[in-house]
């Protein structure tokens, strides 16, 4: 079982970096708040997270020990997958899904694209006792903007159609958000885009 992957950064995207170690390209799936903390970095060190199932092998990589084990405390939720605790991992910060738990905010929880009120509340009912209101950790400084261009609303809709959202309705979200907010940076479209519901 790996543990973590270190090496250069060959590319990264906000659904996913491909880590040169040893000569070997390893292509693993991550949130958007990795990517923004990856996004600068030439070496990285990106813990892993292995989903090994008869039809696929996949490395879903972690800038944060934190991020990799919300990651894990979602999947232990009856009816949250893979993509689901991603998508969640990619609309709001650790520490903005923990203060949620606390809080027992399900409105919250419920922004997320594809968590119903259902899901929300087995979320929020099954993780209350396993996060700690007192330890909540803090994410990876990141969300610094960058220019607004023609390439982080492509890269933007790049990472949602990578995500499994539709092309059509991903763009239409993306033109709406990137008007109003005109020095968004790609990973702040995507929040963004992702908050609007697509």
């Amino acid at each position: 079982m790996l543990n973590y992957i270190k090496g250069t950064i060959d590319e990264a995207t906000p659904a996913y970096a491909v880590i040169d170690c040893g000569g070997v390209g390893y292509l693993l799936e991550i949130t958007l708040n990795t990517y923004s903390a990856i996004k600068d970095l030439k070496e990285v060190k990106l813990l892993v997270h292995e989903v090994i199932r008869e039809d696929t092998h996949q490395l879903i990589g972690f800038f944060s020990e934190a991020e990799r084990e919300m990651y894990r405390l979602l999947l232990s939720v009856n009816g949250v997958g893979a993509a689901t605790a991603r998508v969640m991992l990619s609309s709001l910060s650790v520490d903005e899904l923990k203060q949620a738990i606390v809080d027992q905010d399900a409105r919250r929880v419920q922004k997320v694209k594809g968590i119903g009120s259902k899901t929300a509340g087995r979320i929020l009912l099954e993780l209350r006792d396993k996060v700690d209101a007192n330890a909540l950790y803090q994410s990876a400084d990141a969300n610094k903007s960058t220019p607004y261009g023609n390439k982080n609303s492509e890269e933007a809709l790049s990472a949602l159609v990578m995500l499994g959202f539709p092309k059509p309705a991903s763009e239409k979200v993306l033109i709406k958000v990137s008007d109003t907010n005109p020095g968004a940076s790609v990973e702040e479209l995507i929040k963004l885009a992702l908050a609007h519901g697509i």
